[in-house]
């Protein structure tokens, strides 16, 4: 099991225990759920998130994330706990969520979602599996309206861009970043260099189709990013001033659900930085 598709997954399927109750000890074992769970559920309801949570590289959570206890999903930690709700994604520990079916303790499994839409309705889903429906509802309308703010204005120029995270990884078209830099105003450059969904994008096609915009994804504000060692390669010398610079927090690569709200900030930011630097450079 990878990092990264750990953190990439986050429809939901019960998996054991009565769903009536008004949970008390509830446990998530993912950290995009994590988000989800922390602007939803009461500080008393949670027992423990997971241990991304703890990792500044990987949770947008920061200090708040860190605030709580965490588990590495294992079952026995799990149990110790005595949870009576426990959030689960498809690459959660197959041998925790076994023994929680075995034990009729509540269990909900989590999809990844694909757009915008979807991460919506998994935030209602999360929201109802906490019994804090009104929260969900009230979550989903910040995101629906930052998200809806971050539209450009009639009329505004189409910019190629493309999110260079740690490895040179990308996000193409099929998933959560596309639909939010499509939305943002942006035509993500991962696929025309031949990404399906995701993947890594090699230097050359940089050097040989570079996007009017690279975002560079970092793991902390001011840590050097690929982006850099990248952009510092003889190679791309002759064609990185044909790219926008901005940079781009890692950590919101990785989920959906309220981190949609800086997503679409941090893309607008970018927007208007590129567009800005071209009006400049014509009037020159």
């Amino acid at each position: 099991m990878t990092r990264r598709s750990v953190l990439a997954s986050g429809a939901v399927v019960g998996l054991g225990g009565a769903a009536g109750s008004d949970p008390h000890r509830i446990v998530s074992l993912n950290p995009c759920l994590d988000v989800i769970l922390v602007h939803l559920a009461d500080r008393a309801q949670i027992a423990a998130l997971s241990h991304y949570s703890h990792e500044p590289s990987s949770s947008s959570l920061g200090e708040l994330g860190r605030s709580f206890p965490f588990t590495h999903e294992s079952a026995e930690e799990v149990l110790a706990l005595r949870p009576d709700l426990v959030l689960t994604g498809r690459h959660s520990s197959p041998a925790t969520r076994a023994a929680l079916k075995r034990l009729n303790i509540r269990a909900e499994l989590f999809g990844v979602p694909n757009t915008v839409d979807e991460s919506l309705e998994q935030v209602r889903q999360v929201a109802r599996a906490v019994h804090r429906p009104a929260r969900g509802e009230a979550l989903v309308a910040r995101i629906e309206a930052a998200v809806a703010a971050a539209a450009p204005p009639p009329g505004t120029p189409k910019l190629t861009a493309l999110i260079y995270q740690s490895g040179g990884f990308a996000s193409a078209q099929g998933t959560l970043m596309d639909d939010m830099m499509r939305r943002a105003g942006f035509e993500n450059a991962a696929s025309r260099y031949g990404l399906k969904r995701t993947g890594n994008v090699p230097l050359e096609n940089l050097i040989a189709d570079p996007p009017d915009v690279l975002l560079a994804g970092e793991t902390k504000p001011g840590a050097p990013t690929w982006a850099d060692r990248v952009l510092n390669h003889p190679a791309l010398s002759r064609v990185a001033h044909r790219m926008h610079r901005a940079s781009f927090p890692q950590q919101l690569t990785f989920c959906g659900g309220p981190v949609l709200i800086q997503t679409a900030q941090m893309l607008v930011r970018a927007r208007q930085g590129a567009l800005a630097v071209r009006a400049k450079e014509a009037r020159a």
